[in-house]
């Protein structure tokens, strides 16, 4: 498959660091930082940033696009609120992309891997759990579901024989238990892999030629779960 054609900004904000990604016909520039507490501050200002170098103004681009989650609760409200406000004013249609998906898709651009288990601690020992594989347009593919499960029943899918990777904060926090799931098919860990904009871009810009995108009000988080604190 091409690359895909198409202008579009992309922000990710479902974790520690935030980040704003331009794509340009195939063509990445990104903004990233860590400072959790600044999300919704500095996103906008690497936005304008990213646009003023381009060139562009908000309406020439022809979609946006936002890590959907699972993460951070808070996290993905402000990736969701400032892309819903920006493609209002810009009259822009949304690509919502899993932010299990983009570790994946960067679990590829980082350590050529074409099959990642994304395991995200989600606390109530349990984590955001979803198997990828690279296809044929190296974009990362969904095998199975994604899901918030006990680290102890994650399961690796059958079939090929693949060696997976385990990205994610869940392969630090749950390490044994999700270790022993893998029964012996793990070709690695990288737990402190990040989720970052380019990747949420690489995704969104073929969901966008696929007609995946949605427009502004349909543009809705993805917890994975409803309760999100204990009962006492």
């Amino acid at each position: 498959m091409p690359i895909p054609a198409c202008k579009l900004l992309a922000f990710e904000t479902s974790g520690e660091a935030c980040s704003v990604a331009l794509w340009i016909d195939g063509g990445l520039r990104q903004r990233l930082a860590s400072e959790p507490r600044r999300h919704a501050e500095l996103v906008l200002a690497m936005a304008e940033e990213l646009l003023a170098e381009a060139g562009l103004r908000l309406r020439e681009l022809d979609t946006l696009a936002f890590g959907r989650g699972p993460g951070s609760f808070t996290g993905v409200r402000i990736a969701t609120a400032v892309v819903q406000g920006a493609a209002f004013g810009g009259d822009l249609p949304v690509v919502p992309v899993s932010t299990l998906a983009a570790m994946a898709q960067g679990a590829l651009r980082c350590y050529a891997s074409r099959a990642s288990l994304i395991a995200l601690d989600a606390r109530m020992a349990q984590v955001y759990w979803g198997a990828y594989q690279i296809d044929s347009g190296e974009n990362a593919r969904l095998v199975g579901q994604e899901a918030v499960i006990a680290p102890e029943h994650a399961r690796v899918p059958g079939g090929d024989g693949a060696a997976w990777l385990g990205v994610g904060s869940g392969w630090s926090a749950y390490a044994a238990a999700l270790t022993a799931s893998a029964d012996g098919r793990l070709s690695g860990i990288e737990a402190n892999h990040p989720c970052e904009a380019r990747d949420i871009a690489r995704l969104a810009a073929t969901l966008f030629a696929e007609g995946r995108a949605v427009a502004p009000e349909a543009a809705v988080p993805v917890y994975l779960r409803d309760q999100v604190t204990h009962r006492r």
